[in-house]
């Protein structure tokens, strides 16, 4: 089968950090970053209010899963919506559900009136804009770097949300602790308006004529269609997969245990052993993104997508099944890197392949797998530790992810995944 992707697709830009050289896609990628920073900050401020006013597992249970679900039920409508609007306004609106989540969180804590119902409410929205944003934000890059320097701003963004999600706990900490939770909640508001007042005119040109006659996804057989149409593309299909599968299977559910593998390992707490063990994993993921565009490394083929999920499935079983600190906090950097290498290949070469009439819908069912399966992570990872320990939880999940990749490779290659023309 031949490639459905862009014709340019094999005349990647080989130039180190290639889509920063475009002026659009680089004021964006920073914009997204603050963004991300301040999605960060308000889970650290929202989370310790919420732990201080009810001291509820269960609500904070439901603030993991309100925050992933939306993506596993909502990918696909969000992304019919960036095929058929200006992506640039989807993002404006999911910029404007964050802060006005934001903005509540504020009035709540500012008068003392936070109620559980509220809180539900407001993690929901939340989630809601997080899978709004997302295919959105992959149409937009797409549209605006062209094929040629798509895995760069890919694995950017990728890299760009992880720089986010590390700076967010220390900003948020220190907003805590020099304003207080009222006033830095809605210091985080002015956080999201860099990238949300630059959307408004820019970027001025887009690569891709949008038909607002489109019509968007208005029912389940309509999903139902857009998963057949995918289905026939066995690149987009098999790249969707993989990291679907990654994401169910173990995810960043072992994140959430992190203190009880920092106290089997000796350094429970809070101190700077755990800190470093809990920051492993997203260190790893941000070298990984420095480090390959700097050099231009991996370009973008099925096959290596296939070899590095399997390296980061062998660095998470390490990981759980390790008992020396040192080790367990080395196995976790690679696991971010492979985590950031594997997961923004498989996009890349999921979006590049897929028509442009339905990119955003391929999109988001690619978001259904590698967000929204992150649902299931904390019931095969957590609660599977509930009953055999975290340890063995993890261990077993790897294995079992590491089984599934091979059968998917296997059925990849029968199916002619690996004789695209973005593989070449």
């Amino acid at each position: 089968m031949t490639s459905t992707g862009t014709p340019d697709a094999a005349a990647t830009d080989t130039r180190a950090y290639a889509a920063l050289r475009v002026p659009a896609a680089r004021n964006y990628l920073i914009g997204a970053a603050l963004a991300m920073m301040a999605d960060s900050i308000e889970h650290v401020i929202s989370y310790w209010i919420i732990f201080e006013k009810f001291h509820s597992p269960s609500l904070a249970g439901f603030a993991v899963v309100a925050h992933w679900l939306p993506f596993l039920l909502g990918s696909v409508w969000a992304g019919a919506l960036a095929d058929r609007y200006d992506p640039r306004r989807i993002i404006q609106i999911s910029m404007g559900l964050f802060m006005v989540v934001s903005l509540f969180w504020g009035i709540l804590f500012a008068t003392d009136t936070l109620a559980k119902w509220h809180a539900v409410i407001l993690l929901i929205v939340h989630g809601i804009a997080g899978a709004l944003w997302a295919p959105a934000g992959q149409v937009l890059l797409h549209e605006v770097v062209g094929s040629r320097q798509l895995q760069s701003a890919i694995r950017l963004m990728a890299t760009s949300i992880t720089l986010g999600v590390l700076l967010g706990p220390a900003v948020g900490g220190a907003l805590l602790i020099i304003f207080g939770a009222t006033n830095g909640i809605f210091i985080n508001v002015l956080i999201y308006l860099p990238l949300t007042l630059w959307l408004i005119n820019n970027p001025k040109e887009l690569n891709r004529v949008r038909d607002g006659a489109k019509r968007a996804i208005s029912g389940f057989g309509d999903m139902v269609q857009t998963f057949r149409q995918v289905s026939g593309l066995p690149i987009v299909f098999s790249m969707s997969l993989l990291a679907g599968l990654g994401a169910a299977i173990v995810g960043n559910a072992h994140q959430a245990q992190m203190p009880e593998f920092a106290q089997d390992l000796g350094y429970g707490g809070q101190g700077l052993y755990y800190s470093l063990l809990f920051g492993a994993n997203a260190a790893g993921a941000l070298t990984a993104g420095l480090v390959l565009e700097a050099r231009n490394l991996l370009p973008a083929r099925t096959r290596s997508a296939f070899i590095l999920a399997m390296l980061w499935a062998t660095a998470i079983f390490g990981f759980a099944m390790s008992s020396n600190y040192v080790l367990s906090l080395c196995l976790l950097v690679c696991a971010g890197f492979f985590d950031l290498s594997f997961n923004s290949m498989s996009r890349t070469l999921a979006q590049l392949n897929a028509p442009a009439e339905i990119r955003g819908r391929a999109i988001g069912l690619f978001n259904v797998g590698s967000l929204g399966g992150r649902t299931f992570s904390g019931f095969t990872v957590g609660f599977g530790g509930g009953l055999i320990g975290i340890q063995s939880s993890l261990a077993i999940s790897a294995v079992v992810l590491l089984v599934c990749i091979v059968m998917l490779l296997m059925w990849a290659r029968g199916q002619g995944a690996f004789a695209v023309l973005a593989d070449r």
